[in-house]
């Protein structure tokens, strides 16, 4: 149960605001502009004082900030916080201070609709698009048959999907996206590898088709089934609410009537069992006080079929760089003076290839031989048609009572961005 709700930007100015409980007062936002804003010591999203609870997110400098004096679920809360970010992208595209100022009438409308008397409602981005409408979320003058309608859809059992929806080509696209998170050490030791995957699906079908969608035969989450040969291990799923969770536990078949559109299918974790795109090898030597050699190998663990692109290599160099020479058979390698690295750029990997850099980095020469912290090697790169939890779909079928033919693609996509760190 929230009793109130804010957005606040960087500087502790409170943009939003809005109470939806007689049990607090609006002064509460300066409670939280002095004790979370104004401290840089806050790091917790959750702080309690006195009975009063603040759960706050933050995105593009702006605090989003949910109140309750009861002890309500945490989770839901911050669902809540993230429900309102995506409706608010949803409707005006990137969530900042500008936006929000530009927007502060339709988002007045918008945590009105989604939130009752501190109870959170009906936050169905379809759905509120069909009665809260902005310019570019265009409405005509409703009529009474279509209100009605309107009221069906946000009551009634699938409140995410209308039943008269009605398309000329029908098509369905599921894209499976991973993103890989590794540490290693600089004895090649794998410290942490996980992957953080997204089932997102765009479903263009008439009516109200019913969807069965069958993932991997050799599926585990229980964790008391852990450690099964080669099955593919999968932590902390969660679904979209159109789906059965009751036919998914016993059949590992999502079922589900889509809502039209885009939206989020599955979310899931895995930290078994994961096959690292990239294999990342450093030799780094420091040769005296005036020179830093590097030899730095890439090797790809897919099918030659298969092919990384956009991959950005950057390798840190010592503080006192003044020059660095590089040699690479593939792409382009330069120093970044600015930020102490060598990025080196390769537009495409093929699987089974095998790249390398050579550079020499020269120093500044000092009096006290300077202690280098060395910092990780960071990978960035995209794999197409490859999954590092070894997710895959094996089937997607559409039932409609009108028996149409439906087009389905699916597509695998692996990235690391900013995650995929190789000490030396």
């Amino acid at each position: 149960m929230i009793s109130a709700f804010f957005i606040f930007n960087q500087k502790g100015e409170v943009l939003i605001s809005r109470l939806y409980r007689t049990d607090l007062k609006r002064s509460i936002a300066d409670v939280f502009r002095i004790q979370v804003i104004s401290n840089s010591d806050v790091r917790s999203p959750i702080i309690t004082l006195g009975s009063t609870s603040f759960f706050h997110v933050r995105i593009n400098n702006l605090y989003i900030v949910a109140v309750t004096k009861c002890n309500a679920n945490a989770a839901l809360v911050f669902e809540y916080c993230y429900r309102f970010i995506a409706i608010a992208k949803s409707y005006f595209g990137k969530v900042d201070e500008e936006s929000v100022k530009n927007n502060f009438v339709l988002i007045y409308e918008l945590i009105d609709e989604i939130n009752d008397f501190g109870y959170p409602q009906n936050s169905e981005i379809d759905t509120l698009k069909s009665y809260i409408t902005t310019e570019s979320v265009m409405s005509t003058s409703i009529p009474a048959e279509e209100s009605s309608k309107i009221t069906t859809q946000a009551t009634g059992a699938i409140s995410w999907r209308r039943g008269d929806v009605k398309y000329k080509k029908n098509e369905a696209f599921v894209d499976v996206v991973e993103t890989v998170n590794l540490s290693m050490s600089a004895k090649g030791t794998i410290l942490r590898a996980d992957v953080d995957g997204h089932i997102l699906m765009r479903a263009y079908l008439s009516g109200t088709p019913e969807c069965k969608f069958g993932l991997n035969d050799k599926l585990v989450i229980d964790k008391n089934e852990r450690g099964i040969g080669d099955a593919v291990e999968l932590d902390d799923c969660r679904f979209h609410q159109c789906v059965r969770l009751d036919e998914f536990d016993s059949t590992r078949t999502i079922s589900f009537i889509p809502p039209d559109g885009e939206f989020e299918l599955m979310k899931y974790r895995s930290t078994s069992n994961v096959k690292l795109p990239l294999r990342v090898i450093p030799t780094v030597n420091e040769i005296g006080t005036s020179q830093v050699s590097y030899v730095v190998t890439v090797k790809t663990n897919f099918s030659n079929k298969l092919s990384a692109t956009n991959v950005v290599i950057r390798i840190p160099t010592p503080l006192n760089t003044t020059s660095v020479d590089t040699k690479v058979a593939s792409g382009k390698a330069k120093y970044v003076p600015a930020e102490n690295v060598v990025v080196w750029k390769v537009p495409r990997i093929q699987g089974g290839q095998e790249i390398s850099l050579s550079a020499t980095a020269h120093l500044t020469s000092t009096t006290h031989r300077q202690v280098w912290a060395r910092p990780p090697i960071d990978v960035d790169f995209q794999v197409l048609m490859f999954t590092a939890s070894g997710l895959i779909v094996r089937f997607l079928k559409v039932f409609e009572k009108s028996n149409y033919n439906s087009i389905k693609w699916v597509r695998y996509l692996t990235k690391a961005s900013g995650s995929y760190q190789i000490r030396f």
